[in-house]
C-alpha cells in the first residue's frame, strides 16, 4: 500500500502563486510516474501535469507556461509550482502516483486525498 500526503493548497488572489507538494510513502513499492489532477465543481477530473521518474513532463494546455511540475526521487515527492493563477484554476487538486510492487512487479495507481485551491478574482 502507498500513501500520498498532499499539502500547500489555499486561497490566493488572481495573479498569485502557490506550491503544492505530495509525498509518497510505502514499503515494497517503487514510485514511477507522478502527477497532479484537478476537479472543479460540476466538472470531470482532468490532468494538470505529470512527470516520469526520469523527469519527462506533460502539461495540460491550459496551464502551460504558468505551472511547473518537478519531483525529488530521493524523497518520493512531487511538486506543482503554480504561478499567474486564474479564477478558472480553482479546484480540488489531487496527487496521483504509479507504484510498482517490488515482489509481484504489478503496477498500482494511488490517489491523494485532495487539496483545495481557490483563486479569487
Amino acid at each position: 500500500q502507498v500513501q500520498l500526503v498532499e499539502s500547500g493548497g489555499g486561497l490566493v488572489q488572481a495573479g498569485g502563486s502557490l506550491k503544492l507538494s505530495c509525498a509518497a510513502s510505502g514499503s515494497r513499492f517503487s514510485i514511477n510516474a507522478m502527477g497532479w489532477y484537478r476537479q472543479a465543481p460540476g466538472k470531470q477530473r482532468e490532468l494538470v501535469a505529470a512527470i516520469t521518474s526520469g523527469g519527462s513532463t506533460n502539461y495540460a494546455d491550459s496551464v502551460k507556461g504558468r505551472f511547473t511540475i518537478s519531483r525529488d526521487n530521493a524523497k518520493n515527492t512531487v511538486y506543482l509550482q503554480m504561478n499567474s493563477l486564474k479564477s478558472e484554476d480553482t479546484a480540488v487538486y489531487y496527487c496521483n502516483a504509479g507504484a510498482r510492487n517490488s515482489y509481484s512487479d504489478t503496477m498500482y495507481y494511488y490517489w491523494g486525498q485532495g487539496t483545495q485551491v481557490t483563486v479569487s478574482s
